[in-house]
């Protein structure tokens, strides 16, 4: 969990390494026919703490995409995942990604060491994926959403959009407290947008939880 001493140096902190990533992530982008749309680098640097959420989350083919974009953005971020991607023998590699292990039984803890996480940093960017699976999804987990508004921050609106090969931050969302209201308007932000497998995510139909 994002306590003080879960914030431990990453890739996007190594500045020779992470030049040479940010390079050959939009080298990869471009011949692979991808490309980054929405926020800029410089917009997005306008804004120091955020709760980023990407979605659809639909294969394994959304994080080292994820990971490319958010070199070529010129992030730095952590991002959340269930505690077996932190065991040997590559637990070093994802915490050096920026990995945090999550216990999932205890999403509560979560979201307050979240929070103060946040209120102890001057920045600080965290990625959630609010569906929380690769399979077919009926439910988003709102952990994300208790997070940013409980630390006062806002909610990068993230997206991979397979059809059109395109991806970014669509905007930064404040969430207001009205969890129905707000999470209505963030869902439909994603109305449209097409993950590696279409089956498995259609943003209208999703509630939350």
């Amino acid at each position: 969990m994002p306590g003080r001493s879960a914030m431990h140096h990453t890739i996007f902190e190594t500045p020779i390494v992470n030049r040479v990533m940010r390079a050959l992530s939009g080298l990869a982008m471009r011949a692979s026919g991808w490309r980054t749309e929405g926020m800029t680098p410089d917009e997005i640097e306008q804004h120091p703490k955020f709760v980023l959420i990407a979605a659809p989350h639909t294969s394994n083919w959304d994080f080292p995409i994820t990971l490319m974009l958010c070199f070529v953005l010129r992030l730095r971020v952590y991002w959340m995942a269930k505690a077996s991607l932190f065991t040997w023998p590559i637990g070093w590699l994802s915490r050096w990604l920026g990995g945090i292990a999550i216990d999932r039984s205890a999403s509560n803890n979560t979201v307050q060491n979240t929070i103060a996480a946040f209120s102890a940093r001057e920045r600080l960017a965290i990625i959630v994926a609010p569906e929380g699976t690769r399979g077919k999804v009926t439910h988003w987990k709102t952990g994300f959403y208790h997070m940013a508004h409980g630390a006062g921050v806002p909610i990068a609106l993230a997206y991979l959009d397979f059809k059109h090969k395109t991806g970014g931050i669509g905007r930064m969302f404040m969430p207001t407290g009205d969890i129905a209201a707000d999470m209505a308007e963030i869902q439909q932000f994603y109305a449209g947008i097409t993950g590696k497998n279409s089956d498995q995510f259609d943003a209208s139909t999703v509630k939350r939880r």
